[in-house]
């Protein structure tokens, strides 16, 4: 049985890949399926291909992008998730900041330079008008737990993770949200080690099209609102809030998207050259 290794954030998004592991139905088409967590999100998921920890990585658009064109030997495959990701804005439940602009010239905390939460920033200080040399700043605090402890001791301002995700913190009063930024174009798309797809381009289809029959009825498996709050914390009108805002795919990234995120790319000079669409993306 052919073992392949695949990461992604440990979070509601693809708990449609669970389902899969957790039914046998990646066993069942001869494939040993190894998920692994990447708490520290995108940028440790991009070091994973690059190190060939990982074959495949459900990761977020900008960020793989961005990555492919600093070297990291990977093709675009799939979109995973449509719709944007929502972005919450957050600071210290004691701090003095009420509003995005007051954030304006403070620091943000981030998981890691390259990583969607550093990205994201910038993405946030052009919709404001800000100045991208001037008024950013950044602290690396590596995940979620690093974010609390960097917030809730100073080391940090603000930082930008996934609302929902970041909403039992809200509630138990760790972080307040002052504003959240939707990120302009679809926000996950999965990813393949080009060394890896020349050789198993038919088992990573399969994979594909285990998990889109899983995303394309996902809504309408029963009670699935409850299964995402009990096993990810969550409340479960958040829960059902995020059902509604959420759409799957199971196409391939688009040739009008791909310019549209380097284009936003180039501007925030995060990268310095774009792509043709054949060098990002592998048509299976």
């Amino acid at each position: 049985m052919k073992q392949i290794n695949i990461g992604g954030v440990p979070e509601h998004f693809n708990l449609a890949w669970y389902l899969g592991l957790k039914n046998g139905e990646y066993k069942d088409a001869g494939i040993n399926l190894r998920w692994k967590d990447y708490f520290g999100g995108t940028g440790a998921m991009n070091k994973g291909l690059r190190d060939g920890d990982i074959d495949m990585a459900v990761i977020l658009t900008e960020g793989i992008i961005k990555d492919i064109i600093a070297g990291n030997k990977s093709k675009i495959v799939q979109v995973f998730v449509e719709s944007p990701l929502i972005w919450g804005i957050h600071v210290a439940s004691k701090s003095d900041y009420n509003t995005i602009e007051s954030l304006k010239g403070t620091k943000a905390a981030i998981s890691r330079y390259g990583s969607g939460s550093h990205l994201m920033a910038y993405v946030n200080a052009k919709n404001n008008n800000w100045d991208l040399e001037k008024d950013l700043d950044f602290e690396v605090i590596k995940n979620l737990d690093g974010a609390v402890e960097g917030l809730t001791e100073g080391k940090a301002d603000y930082f930008m993770w996934e609302k929902f995700t970041t909403k039992p913190l809200v509630d138990n009063g760790t972080f307040r949200r002052v504003g959240n930024c939707p990120s302009p174009w679809p926000c996950f798309v999965i990813a393949v080690r080009e060394e890896f797809l020349k050789t198993n381009k038919e088992e990573v289809k399969t994979i594909l099209d285990i998990v889109n029959a899983t995303t394309s009825e996902f809504k309408d498996i029963p009670s699935i609102d409850r299964m995402i709050a009990n096993r990810y914390e969550q409340e479960l009108e958040d829960v059902q809030e995020w059902l509604s805002l959420t759409e799957w795919s199971q196409e391939n990234i688009s040739e009008a998207t791909i310019k549209k995120v380097q284009d936003q790319l180039f501007d925030l000079n995060i990268i310095e050259e774009k792509w043709s669409y054949k060098d990002l993306v592998a048509e299976l």
